[in-house]
C-alpha cells in the first residue's frame, strides 16, 4: 500500500514540538532523571494492546511519559563518563538519515550516503594526521572500532606466519600474542575476548596510566611469534597519553601491529596545541575513536582507521552473488565495519564536520581541555579537594580525603542533580571522575559544578 507523506506529517510535527521543549528545558532542568527505569517499564509495559494507537498519539505518550526517566546527557553540566552532547547540525543530519532510511553497505545501491561517508572519512585522516590511503569505517561506538581494527590485526599476523585465519579458524593457529597497558580501557579486554584472544599480556604503566616503553620492550623480548600491541591515547581517569613514538618503535622492532584506541584522545590531534600528546600517533598500523564523543554528534558513530586495506577488507569483508559490490578504489562500506546492514551513520559525521570546518573542530576540542583545566585551578583552591591528576586534556580524577567522604560527596553530586559527575576507583582510592566532553559547556556550568562540590563537602563535613 503507498503511504502519503501527509501520513508521516502529524507524526513528525508532534516529535519537533517535544524536541524543542526537551532542548529549551536543557538549561534550568536537573541533570539526573526522577524516576526509575522500573517505573518507566510500569507505564510503557503490560500485555500488547490489541489496537493499534494513532503515531501522533504514540510520540505525545512517548515524549509525556519517557521525560522523567531521562538524563539530561546534552547538558554542558554533564560530566560523567565521556559522553558529549549533540552539535545542531550532527543532530539534524541523523533525522535525515532515519528518512532516507538507506541500508548503507553498497556503493552501488546507496551512492549518496556512501560518497557522504568517504568524504567524511577523508576529512578525519586530514584532520587526525593518519595515513593517507587508510579504509575508514563508521561502527557502532568505539568499542567496535577497536574490534574492527583488531580483527584485522589478527587476519594480517597470521597470514605473516603462514595462517590463513578466515579458512582455519583459530584451532591449531600459531599463537598470537596481544600487549596491553595496565591502564587500558576494559571494552578492549571485551573486543579481545570476542575475538578469542582471551586475556591479553599486561605491561606496566606509570602513575599517571602511561604504558612504560621500556617495559613494553621487555615483555616483547621475552617471548616470540606474531604480536599485536594495544595503545592508549587519552586514559579514562587522567585523560593522559601513551608516549606513541617510543612504544611504536619497540613494538616495530618486534613486527607487532599496534593499535590505538583512541576513543575520545586522538581528537587532540586536531588542536596543534595539544599535538603534543599524540606525537607519532601517525606511525601505528590502526586507529579507534568515537563521534559522539569529543565531536559532539548523536551516537552510533565509531570510528576505524586501518592503514593496512587489505587486511581490513579480508577480515571484515564478505562476497555473495545476490550482492552487486565494488572491487575496485574505496570499497564498499560493509567491507570496513561488521556490519551488511546499517543506517548511514557517517552522514551525521559529515554534517558535523562540514558545520564546525576544521577551524572549529580545532576551537571545540581546544575549549573542552581549557574547560577542564580551568576546572581543575578553581577545584584545586577549595578546600579539601584533591586534584589526582595531571590535567593534560579533558578527564579530571577527584579524592575528598578518605574514601568514605569521597564516595558521600559522590552520592551527594549525584543526587543533587545541579551536575552529574561519576565515581570510580583510580590508582587504589575512590574518586569521583569528570569529564568535560560536551561542547556546550561553558564557564557558568563550571561554576555551578564548583559551586555543587562545595556544597557536598559542606554537607559532608
Amino acid at each position: 500500500m503507498w503511504v502519503d507523506s501527509g501520513d508521516y506529517e502529524q507524526a513528525l510535527e508532534r516529535a519537533w514540538e517535544h524536541t524543542r521543549e526537551w532542548l529549551r528545558a536543557l538549561p534550568r532542568r536537573p541533570v539526573r532523571p526522577s524516576i526509575t527505569a522500573d517505573d518507566v517499564a510500569a507505564v510503557f509495559g503490560g500485555p500488547l494492546p490489541a489496537s493499534g494507537l494513532d503515531a501522533a498519539s504514540v510520540i505525545d505518550f512517548l515524549a509525556e511519559h519517557a521525560e522523567p526517566g531521562l538524563m539530561a546527557m546534552q547538558s554542558g553540566r554533564f560530566f560523567g563518563w565521556v559522553i558529549g552532547g549533540t552539535v545542531p547540525a550532527g543532530m539534524a543530519a541523523d533525522w535525515m538519515v532515519s528518512a532516507w532510511d538507506q541500508n548503507s553497505g553498497l556503493r552501488f545501491a546507496t551512492p549518496a550516503t556512501a560518497g557522504i561517508e568517504e568524504a567524511a572519512g577523508q576529512w578525519l585522516l586530514e584532520l587526525l594526521g593518519l595515513p593517507v590511503g587508510s579504509d575508514v569505517g563508521f561502527a557502532t561506538g568505539a568499542s567496535m572500532a577497536n574490534f574492527t581494527a583488531l580483527a584485522a590485526a589478527r587476519w594480517r599476523q597470521l597470514a605473516a606466519v603462514g595462517w590463513d585465519v578466515n579458512a582455519g579458524g583459530l584451532q591449531g593457529a600459531p599463537k598470537l600474542r596481544v600487549l596491553v597497558g595496565a591502564e587500558r580501557h576494559e571494552s578492549l579486554d571485551m573486543a579481545l575476548r570476542f575475538l578469542g584472544f582471551g586475556a591479553p599480556e599486561v605491561v606496566a604503566a606509570d602513575h599517571q596510566g602511561r604504558i612504560d616503553p621500556a617495559a613494553l620492550r621487555t615483555a616483547l623480548e621475552s617471548g616470540s611469534g606474531p604480536a599485536i600491541v594495544c595503545l592508549q591515547a587519552g586514559n579514562l581517569h587522567s585523560g593522559a597519553f601513551d608516549p606513541f613514538r617510543e612504544a611504536i618503535s619497540a613494538a616495530k622492532d618486534h613486527g607487532a601491529w599496534v593499535h590505538v584506541d583512541g576513543a575520545f584522545g586522538l581528537w587532540a590531534a586536531a588542536v596543534p596545541g595539544l599535538r603534543h600528546l599524540v606525537e607519532g600517533v601517525g606511525l601505528a598500523d590502526s586507529w579507534g575513536t568515537d563521534a559522539h564523543k569529543t565531536l559532539n554528534v548523536p551516537y552510533d558513530a565509531g570510528i576505524v582507521v586501518v592503514r593496512d586495506v587489505a587486511a581490513v577488507r579480508s577480515a571484515i569483508g564478505m562476497h555473495a552473488e545476490y550482492l552487486m559490490q565494488d572491487d575496485h578504489g574505496p570499497g564498499d562500506p560493509m567491507e570496513k565495519v561488521p556490519e551488511l546492514s546499517r543506517r548511514a551513520r557517517g552522514v551525521p559525521v559529515w554534517a558535523a564536520l562540514r558545520s564546525l570546518g576544521g577551524d572549529g573542530v580545532r576551537e571545540l576540542v581546544a575549549g573542552r581541555a581549557e574547560c577542564a583545566a580551568e576546572l581543575a585551578r578553581r577545584l584545586a583552591e577549595v578546600p579539601g579537594v584533591e586534584v589526582l591528576n595531571d590535567v593534560v586534556f579533558t578527564q579530571l580524577s577527584l579524592a575528598f580525603g578518605s574514601d568514605e567522604r569521597t564516595r558521600a560527596v559522590t552520592d551527594f553530586i549525584m543526587a543533587d542533580g545541579r551536575v552529574w559527575m561519576s565515581g570510580s576507583r583510580w590508582q587504589g582510592r575512590d574518586i569521583l571522575r569528570v569529564s568535560v566532553t560536551n561542547w556546550s559547556t561553558d564557564s557558568a556550568d563550571l561554576d555551578i559544578a564548583v559551586q555543587a562540590i562545595k556544597d557536598a563537602l559542606a554537607a559532608t563535613a
